[in-house]
């Protein structure tokens, strides 16, 4: 099973940049032991959260054709935590797409607090024909980001199919 670490999208704009948020509750089990008395979240999930973001608008901006994995993080810097009852905001901006890849720039923030900074970069699979990839291990597909599209609504009605 993948776990998303990103709650909804509240800005995406198409091949530039986009803001996702992540609520931070005790009712996620690895708080409970991270660390006792005074639970944060962990920043590797952090990272995931931010990457999850970009790697969304990474494959959204090719319309998915390629299979987007998670390649290196060059930069991750962390200034501050994220405990139970905060809302993370992960903001991604595209500096860079091409065939074999891109990378983003990404933000982590509760309130007006920076939490962590750095860049990503993501590597693209083919999808060839003939060529089966086992999805369940990836995160960035379209398929995901339909999971968002009740969150885009605002009204808890359901969005209809673009």
């Amino acid at each position: 099973m993948r776990w998303i670490w990103i709650d909804r999208f509240v800005e995406f704009q198409s091949g530039s940049h986009a803001r996702a948020i992540k609520n931070v509750t005790l009712a996620e089990e690895h708080l409970h032991d991270h660390f006792p008395g005074f639970p944060v979240m962990p920043a590797s999930l952090i990272t995931e959260g931010l990457a999850q973001t970009g790697g969304l608008l990474l494959g959204e901006k090719n319309e998915f054709k390629y299979v987007v994995i998670l390649a290196k993080i060059p930069k991750m810097e962390f200034h501050s935590w994220a405990s139970p009852g905060d809302t993370l905001t992960y903001s991604a901006k595209l500096l860079d797409s091409s065939e074999q890849g891109g990378m983003v720039e990404c933000t982590a923030h509760v309130g007006e607090r920076l939490v962590a900074e750095g860049e990503i970069m993501f590597a693209h699979l083919a999808q060839e024909e003939g060529r089966t990839v086992d999805q369940k291990n990836f995160v960035f597909t379209m398929r995901l980001l339909g999971v968002f599209d009740v969150g885009r609504a605002g009204t808890g009605a359901s969005t209809p199919p673009a």
